[in-house]
């Protein structure tokens, strides 16, 4: 049995002002720190065997503090980078419906490629699922502790899930530091066994943020 931890990284000063990160390397808020100090304990009990994540700061250094606590080196993975949403990038939700308010209603309906040059879902599913895949291969059998983003994070396990994407649209967003888990074993593939644990720290927000 293989155990899969994919853990948001915490809070942004982006993500408190609902501000497109998408793939800019905004760094971890106090808030964001502290929430993954308070989250690093929980998940270094499970005794992960690997770490990878992200290469943006804001993963990166959400896994150093699950790092400084297990000795492990966090491996880099630029392909668990979140989505990249275009034109829509540094813009503030409110600008964003004000500027693209085609793409931004078919965005919020859930078109998987709404245009403003938006990587498409398909696309993501795939970059950040075969990313997961390949980091529980550095411990089949074992724990291992995926630090990436949170539409990243749906959309990969929406792939090794198998799940369409009006089914994962029924799936919650991650909070900032909580985490999805997922298993696999040889008769039932992979499945999920928990999702947006965590502490509550503050309301949560839009993947895209």
């Amino acid at each position: 049995m293989t155990r899969l931890i994919i853990w948001r990284h915490g809070n942004t000063d982006w993500n408190a002002a609902s501000r497109v990160q998408g793939q800019t390397d905004v760094p971890l808020n106090d808030l964001g720190r502290e929430q993954a100090r308070v989250a690093a304990p929980v998940l270094a009990a499970l005794r992960p065997d690997a770490i990878v994540a992200s290469d943006l700061r804001r993963a990166a250094d959400t896994a150093a503090a699950l790092a400084a606590l297990t000795g492990l080196p966090v491996r880099s993975d630029a392909r668990l980078r979140e989505r990249h949403f275009g034109q829509w990038q540094g813009l503030a939700l409110t600008e964003v419906a004000e500027r693209f308010p085609d793409e931004y209603a078919r965005w919020r309906a859930g078109d998987p490629d709404p245009g403003s040059g938006i990587e498409s879902l398909d696309d993501l599913g795939r970059r950040l699922g075969a990313a997961f895949q390949d980091a529980a291969d550095l411990a089949a059998g074992g724990t291992v502790v995926v630090t990436t983003h949170g539409g990243g994070a749906r959309q990969g396990v929406g792939h090794l899930l198998g799940w369409d994407h009006t089914v994962l649209r029924s799936l919650g967003s991650l909070a900032n530091c909580h985490w999805t888990e997922l298993r696999h074993d040889d008769v039932r593939g992979w499945h999920l066994r928990a999702h947006n644990v965590g502490f509550i720290t503050q309301p949560a927000l839009t993947d895209a943020v």
